[in-house]
């Protein structure tokens, strides 16, 4: 069978630091083909490299056998190349439509001709059950329908080679699963992909061959159906490594955080998106908020967390009442907020790493003094912080954060927010686009705070996290808990029919 792709020997450097190191990947026509890394592997850079977003100081690429030179993403447009990328090229007060043919416009007369381009968008969506509307705006679609945007991007320039960067990181199990079955229904009609991913499940369910990288070095190309997930976890982080959660039992003290009748109203729609929700997290436990996106998780957590006034209710830390309080004020009375969006809510991307460290932190008298920063100081902290909580980054706190892997971003903030010694610590999708190295260490660290009698309150849509990190799991469905169980005492199966509104348990307020 002839390869469709061959980079061979591909070497890209930054300054000093090689992203990729001398790595050869070769893809079969009409295969899925898994490339498998931690983050900071240089999956993403390899992927660039044959997107033509950058270019490789050494070695070649063949596109069906031929020798190419891919200087931009319209060269690789015009080889059949598209890509999915991890984090969205949409642009959010355009129109479905308008986002596909964005530089593939048809004029004439110097006026936009959209008819023949929206049937073939129509007819593209319909083949694929897509179900998108043309004329809805990015910013009014939710994440999954705007990943199906970017697959449509590429199936209307006819790209035949189709690279998906992490595409599952932001979906719902029911959408990884529709997501899967689109890509094999490509290969089957004869399209080649190359799957960035750090989802073993994932890799088991789809690909047929799997590529791993390593710090920048390739390390080899398995089989996925004679490979198992545990030898594929090895060969990514180079060591065995513990897939399981390893909890001591913990005697639940007194509550720390509650929640009484909280309610907010959609500033959208008549509907309120939570719905008269009361609960308790105790010390030493972990009380995990599950169901799909979109069912009021994100709001509720802003109402506690300060980023958004509640209309109805009471958040109590500590039997303080800190509804009306500022974020800081939370933050100083013993709460931290590790986001959903760490972009958006967890760091300052232009702010370096050092300064990120010292956000919640830089007005204590440790690090000013009548107002001005002792840098020194900083500086100090955060490359304790940096030692103690493993975070990798090119030129170590002076490292413009924007430009670290997903997975050192989430281990900044999480190392930020745990080293103030919190009472309670509420997660959102702390693992979400984290490769299982990263996995497990955040993983160990939220057992950790439980262990040491800190409360937790986890918001997960990942039902493998739900099961073994929580001790006591609550779904929300359209604003509302509908159900408060034990993992013990409830299947997955179960919880999907929870989080699908199609069951309904006796919710208890903790």
């Amino acid at each position: 069978m002839e390869h469709v792709i061959e980079m061979n020997h591909i070497t890209k450097e930054f300054g000093n630091f090689k992203a990729n190191d001398d790595i050869t990947l070769q893809v079969k026509k009409g295969e899925i083909h898994a490339l498998l890394g931690e983050n900071g592997a240089g999956k993403s850079t390899l992927m660039s490299v044959l997107f033509g977003l950058y270019q490789a100081e050494k070695g070649e690429i063949k596109i069906r056998g031929n020798a190419v030179k891919i200087n931009n993403p319209n060269d690789a447009n015009n080889l059949g190349i598209g890509m999915v990328h991890q984090h969205f090229k949409l642009v959010h007060n355009f129109t479905v439509l308008e986002s596909i043919v964005l530089g593939r416009e048809v004029t004439q007369k110097g006026f936009l001709k959209m008819d023949e381009a929206r049937k073939k968008i129509i007819t593209l969506s319909e083949r694929y059950k897509f179900k998108i509307d043309p004329d809805a705006y990015i910013s009014d679609i939710t994440v999954g329908m705007q990943q199906r945007v970017e697959i449509l991007k590429m199936l209307y320039c006819d790209n035949e080679i189709l690279i998906f960067d992490e595409p599952t990181a932001v979906l719902t199990p029911q959408e990884i699963e529709e997501l899967l079955k689109v890509m094999k229904q490509l290969v089957a009609e004869g399209k080649s992909i190359i799957f960035i991913t750090h989802k073993l499940n994932e890799i088991k369910a789809a690909a047929d061959r799997c590529s791993v990288l390593r710090k920048g070095k390739y390390i080899g190309t398995v089989n996925v159906c004679d490979t198992s997930k545990e030898e594929m976890s090895e060969m990514m982080v180079g060591r065995k490594v513990n897939l399981s959660v390893d909890k001591k039992k913990v005697e639940q003290g007194d509550s720390v955080l509650e929640v009484q009748n909280m309610t907010i109203r959609s500033k959208h729609t008549d509907k309120n998106v939570v719905e008269n929700v009361s609960f308790k997290v105790r010390k030493g436990e972990i009380v995990c908020i599950a169901g799909i996106d979109g069912n009021g998780q994100s709001e509720l957590v802003y109402g506690i967390t300060g980023l958004m006034p509640i209309d109805e209710g009471t958040v109590i830390l500590k039997e303080k009442d800190i509804t009306k309080e500022s974020i800081r004020q939370r933050c100083l009375d013993g709460m931290a907020h590790i986001p959903e969006d760490r972009h958006k809510h967890g760091l300052v991307l232009d702010y370096s790493l050092e300064e990120n460290l010292v956000l919640q932190s830089y007005f204590k008298p440790k690090f000013q003094k009548n107002g001005f920063l002792k840098f020194g100081a900083i500086s100090d902290y955060a490359r304790y912080l940096i030692e103690k909580f493993d975070i990798r980054s090119g030129q170590g706190e002076n490292s413009l954060t924007r430009g670290m892997s997903g997975g050192n971003q989430q281990k900044a903030i999480i190392a930020r927010e745990l080293d103030r010694d919190p009472d309670i610590v509420i997660a959102v999708q702390p693992v979400r686009g984290l490769d299982v190295g990263a996995i497990e260490y955040i993983h160990q660290q939220l057992v950790k705070q439980r262990d040491n009698e800190k409360a937790v309150l986890l918001v997960s849509f990942e039902l493998d996290e739900v099961m073994t990190l929580s001790d006591r799991i609550l779904v929300m469905y359209e604003g509302e808990i509908v159900a408060d169980v034990k993992p013990d005492e409830v299947t997955v199966n179960e919880l999907g029919l929870y989080m699908a509104g199609t069951k309904r348990g006796v919710s208890s307020a903790g």
